[in-house]
């Protein structure tokens, strides 16, 4: 008898503490999930897409959004801060980012002025041509490439991204977001923490080397 509660017990033992193991483990998965989910909203895109329409004015700007919701927005602050790149006019597609009520513009963009062949003189010999394209539907291509092959690329909360492979990297994916700082109708600059791109259409070559990227204003805007 003493034997047999003895086994009993023992069993009832294993049994708690193999429960309280488990109880142990749940909260590094929540953990993890927390962790996961945490970074999706650090790296989810607040862009809005849509058309330019024939509402909108000097300072005001009529979107029709792509999941069919019409807005009006007031343009001016992003005027003031020189985030209004490459203007707009009616039927032009739009990349915006919006304030918390929906009601401003915080930066916009007009997709078909970024659109086309954007290149800028050899940095390795000068004598060339060396460039990216952008098309519709997020591929890139590069132009007279030196290393890195453009693939795709889009707008992340306003900033340009890029990705691309390298000569020899054996297919390894390179990605790097850029700061939008000039669109017109022929010139595209952005930059990031260690450099300044900037390019013309071809054809097109300026010299951008006195711009003072902080003090750009609103850009060829058409109404």
């Amino acid at each position: 008898m003493k034997k047999t509660s003895f086994i009993f017990t023992a069993f009832m033992m294993a049994l708690l503490l193999g429960a309280c193991g488990g109880k142990k483990q749940a909260p590094a998965a929540d953990s993890a999930y927390d962790d996961w989910e945490e970074q999706v909203i650090q790296n989810r895109d607040s862009t809005v897409y849509g058309l330019c329409m024939d509402g909108s004015a000097m300072h005001s700007l009529q979107l029709l959004s792509d999941t069919g919701d019409t807005l009006m927005l007031d343009v001016m602050q992003a005027q003031e801060n020189g985030k209004v790149y490459g203007g707009y006019s009616v039927g032009d597609r739009m990349a915006v980012l919006l304030n918390s009520d929906r009601s401003q513009a915080i930066m916009v963009l007009n997709l078909n002025a970024l659109m086309g062949d954007w290149v800028m003189q050899n940095p390795f010999d000068g004598s060339s041509e060396t460039g990216i394209s952008i098309r519709d539907g997020g591929f890139a291509e590069s132009i007279n490439p030196n290393s890195l092959m453009y693939q795709t690329w889009r707008l992340v909360n306003g900033m340009l991204e890029l990705s691309g492979v390298r000569e020899g990297s054996n297919d390894f994916e390179e990605t790097e977001l850029y700061q939008i700082q000039l669109l017109t109708s022929d010139s595209l600059v952005f930059s990031n923490a260690e450099e300044i791109f900037e390019y013309s259409h071809p054809g097109k070559a300026e010299d951008y080397s006195d711009i003072e990227l902080e003090d750009e204003g609103f850009n060829d805007m058409v109404f």
